[in-house]
This record gives C-alpha cells, sequence and structure tokens, in this order.
C-alpha cells in the first residue's frame, strides 16, 4: 500500500477514535455538570438577611404600660381563683409559690420594676443591623452593639464580673441572653421576614428565674435619607426629618 495512502488511514482512525470517545464522553460530562445541584458550604449555614436601617412601627409595638396592666391583671385573676379554691374546699388550688398577687406587693413591684426596665432596653426608636458572611451587628443608639458570629452553636460574645452575654441561632432567629448581677436576665429575640421589610425584636426580663417580662417591639426597613438630613421617630408624627444647617 502507498504511504500516503496509509498515512490517511492512520489520520482518518485518529478521528474516529476522538470522535466516538472523547467528545461524546466529554458532552455528557456537560449535561451531568448542568443537571447536578449546587454544593452547599456547611461551614457557612443559610441565615436570613437582617441588615438594614429599622424604624419602629408604634402601631405594632408593645406599650409597655398596656402589657404591665396585662400581666398584673392576670397574676391578680389567678390569685382570687386560688383564695376561691381556699374557700371553697372545691378542687386543688392554683399554685403560685411564695407569691404574692397585688399591685402593692413586693412581687408586684419587682414586674413593674421588670418592666420599666424592658422599656428602658426598648427606648430607641431606630436601629442600624450590619450582615456579612461571618457576623450580625446590630447598632442602638446608647447601647453597646449587639454583635453575634454566623455559626451554629452558643457563642460567648462578652463576660466580665459586671456580667455576661451569649448569643446563638435558633432556625432563622437571631437570640441574645445576657445576665447581669442581681440574678437579672435579659433575652432579645430577632426574626425578619423573608422580603427584609419587617424585623420584629422580642425583649423578655426576668428576675430570680421568675416569670419573665415579655415586650414586642416591630420594626420597618427605610432607606437613609441623605446626610444634610436629620430625622426622628415620634409617636404622634411617625419619622420627621429637618434639614441641618453646615458648619461655618
Amino acid at each position: 500500500m502507498p504511504l500516503p495512502r496509509l498515512r490517511q488511514i492512520i489520520i482518518q482512525g485518529l478521528l474516529l477514535a476522538l470522535l466516538g470517545g472523547h467528545l461524546p464522553v466529554a458532552s455528557a460530562q456537560r449535561d451531568r455538570d448542568k443537571n447536578s445541584l449546587p454544593v452547599l458550604d456547611f461551614n457557612a449555614p443559610l441565615r436570613l438577611n437582617f441588615s438594614g436601617n429599622w424604624e419602629k412601627d408604634f402601631a405594632r409595638s408593645d406599650r409597655w404600660e398596656d402589657e404591665l396592666d396585662r400581666q398584673l391583671r392576670l397574676r391578680q385573676e389567678a390569685a382570687a381563683l386560688q383564695q376561691a379554691g381556699i374557700r371553697s374546699g372545691s378542687g386543688p388550688a392554683v399554685s403560685l409559690g411564695n407569691l404574692n398577687i397585688g399591685r402593692n406587693s413586693s412581687r408586684g413591684a419587682n414586674l413593674i420594676q421588670l418592666a420599666q426596665l424592658a422599656e428602658y432596653i426598648n427606648r430607641q426608636s431606630t436601629m442600624q443591623i450590619t450582615q456579612d458572611r461571618n457576623q450580625v451587628r446590630i447598632e442602638r443608639s446608647g447601647e453597646a452593639p449587639l454583635i453575634c458570629g454566623i455559626e451554629d452553636g452558643a457563642q460567648t460574645t462578652f463576660e466580665s464580673a459586671h456580667g455576661s452575654e451569649i448569643c446563638g441561632w435558633e432556625n432563622q432567629q437571631l437570640v441574645f441572653l445576657i445576665s447581669l448581677p442581681g440574678n437579672i436576665v435579659i433575652q432579645h429575640r430577632f426574626t425578619v421576614d423573608a422580603n427584609r421589610e419587617q424585623l420584629r425584636m422580642v425583649t423578655s426580663v426576668n428576675s430570680n428565674g421568675g416569670t419573665p417580662f415579655n415586650l414586642i417591639q416591630s420594626f420597618n426597613r427605610y432607606d437613609v435619607g441623605a446626610d444634610e438630613l436629620n430625622c426622628i421617630v415620634t409617636v404622634s408624627r411617625g419619622r420627621v426629618c429637618s434639614q441641618v444647617t453646615p458648619l461655618q
């Protein structure tokens, strides 16, 4: 067989081998890549995005005085049921331990103090939250920032003779637990809706492991105005902005 003819047969054989083997394999690989699911990074848990500027929605937030009256009323009703059971002798009395229910009792005064502390903690009308792949940082005027990592598990963020702070995640809820001298425990629980338009902050304050005083605060996300505007949030007029006079 002439050499040119043999060379042509060899070249054709190589081309057929390439077309019959490698190219279909490469095509199948591309199809598998296209249909495969993305690989999750379990070292970076999925979290809802809390970042943004938030202003309090007073219409949807608890008023601490109303919540205090409600809890005092419930305790007084429970005490009345207990006394009625003792007098009639019918059925077991409601167990309230050593509680002396009443507005002027020491326990009632303690509840009032817890309510006032919860109101003081939630006095700010706005907050700013920044979030990245490593942590969430919650800034409130006049308060130390609340900072928590993204990873799972309890995280101790502060500990000293003056108290301690632990944070963590329960599903998509961000929780802070603050212990203060005097056996006072403050819990903040943050949730945000999927479209990042509304945020909910539930603050629970208790003393000596007693029944906590809970206060629910709702926030709406807003866009930060220009630097020349100074904005505050009021109960009667909502968000009010005024022009800032530049310094000369």
